[in-house]
């Protein structure tokens, strides 16, 4: 996916310490899951709390394009699916977002056939698609990937046990999406657990699905004839809620996050407090107190509830401030460290060595130009630029307003110096 530098930029003052309260959006990963959901069902949905970003906006226009009638105000989506009669994803929207794989299990699903053109989304690695094939195949459906179309068709959908080979959240999430209305009983065996995978299942339920078993190694479905519309309110978005913790320790700032689900935040609260920040958790709210005196740490990414691969790229230059080696091994993802040649642009000296990083701290930053190479490695040049001496621009920022809800807006109104210039990418809603 390319987009021309003139497409906007970020213009970050560094140096200054983050203090107060932000609040935090719906989750992205969960949305671009349920607002795919809801052409399952022929009728009126209201989806809450979602993030004001480009990927919803563009599954907003793919659900238009297929018939739905979609008012969508930055934070509420109205979506009536009465007029949905197939399920065709093409290539100029598709290639926009990793997510447009969800029409997939969808389509099937509801019209026992979906096409959908092989999806885009960040470059961070091989992400193939087999294991959703494996359980569309297994559920009696056939697959086949012709001219950069996936297509999917059943004479029927039945119910069967899927065991999944490796963890994969997607592929978890397509098959629910697939099974909900098929005949007999799904099981899907080696399931991914993270909490947008349960945000989806509550939705589906809210629907009218029967799904049980969801944030364990085993999920079962029972299909149902039929399902209708409903209203939902998505779930907190973790990886928003880190990226600001993160920011805090950064920049020794002291902010309270507002709006999160503290369980969920679990992985980098203890990575924070090993390092010697101070972390403490209320009902709905986090705040982090940033130190000077920083500890190095391991981090390991890991399936949920490990240290989540969503948050390896902003977490890494808090470790470039801490006191001696830290270790990141990137262990879902083959090639999520386009972030660490910008660091190095930065001043940084960080070593690569195949899934691994090295990093000896403490390490100063120095503000320069520099590119986002997907939407995680973005978060984590902000929180460089924040913490940098002198000014830092970051080009390519389309990547992070795909998943970051008005960060520019959020990160002034706790002290940051961080303006955007240039045009804002025209989604064409």
């Amino acid at each position: 996916m390319e987009k021309g530098d003139d497409m906007g930029k970020f213009i970050i003052e560094g140096g200054n310490r983050l203090c107060g309260e932000v609040s935090i959006g719906g989750f992205k990963n969960a949305a671009v899951a349920i607002l795919p959901a809801c052409i399952l069902a022929k009728g009126k949905f209201k989806i809450n709390n979602l993030p004001n970003i480009s990927d919803i906006r563009m599954l907003c226009k793919i659900l238009s394009s297929m018939g739905a009638d979609v008012e969508y105000d930055g934070k509420t989506a109205i979506i009536d699916t009465t007029n949905v009669t197939e399920c065709f994803a093409t290539y100029e929207m598709a290639k926009m977002l990793r997510a447009s794989y969800y029409f997939l299990g969808a389509g099937l699903g509801r019209f026992s056939h979906a096409k959908v053109a092989y999806p885009g989304g960040c470059e961070i690695g091989t992400r193939p698609i087999d294991q959703h094939k494996k359980g569309f195949e297994a559920l009696g459906a056939q697959v086949t990937l012709e001219h950069g179309i996936i297509e999917a068709s059943a004479e029927r959908l039945v119910g069967q046990e899927v065991y999944m080979d490796i963890v994969s959240v997607g592929a978890t999430m397509n098959i629910m999406l697939a099974s909900v209305r098929a005949q007999g009983t799904t099981v899907i065996e080696n399931a991914a657990k993270e909490p947008h995978i349960v945000d989806l299942a509550n939705f589906l339920n809210s629907m009218g699905a029967k799904i049980i078993g969801v944030g364990t190694d085993t999920i079962r479905i029972r299909g149902v004839e039929s399902l209708s519309g409903c209203e939902y309110t998505v779930i907190p978005d973790q990886i928003e809620a880190g990226t600001f913790m993160a920011m805090a320790a950064a920049t020794a700032g002291d902010v309270l996050v507002k709006d999160v689900i503290p369980i969920h935040m679990e992985p980098v609260s203890a990575k924070l407090r090993e390092m010697g920040a101070e972390v403490i958790e209320y009902d709905d709210s986090i705040r982090v107190v940033g130190k000077e005196d920083m500890h190095a740490v391991n981090v390991k990414t890991l399936v949920y509830p490990g240290f989540p691969t969503d948050m390896q790229q902003p977490f890494t230059p808090i470790l470039l401030k801490a006191n001696g080696t830290s270790i990141v091994t990137e262990t879902i993802f083959e090639n999520r460290f386009g972030h660490v040649d910008e660091l190095n642009r930065m001043g940084a000296g960080i070593m690569v060595e195949n899934s691994t990083v090295i990093i000896n701290g403490p390490q100063k930053l120095s503000g320069t130009s520099v590119k986002a190479s997907d939407l995680r490695a973005g978060a984590c040049l902000i929180i460089a630029g924040l913490m940098a001496h002198g000014v830092t621009e970051i080009e390519d920022i389309y990547h992070v307003e795909r998943g970051y809800d008005d960060i520019a807006e959020k990160i002034r109104g706790i002290g940051g110096k961080i303006s955007r210039i240039g045009e804002e990418e025209d989604d064409g809603l």
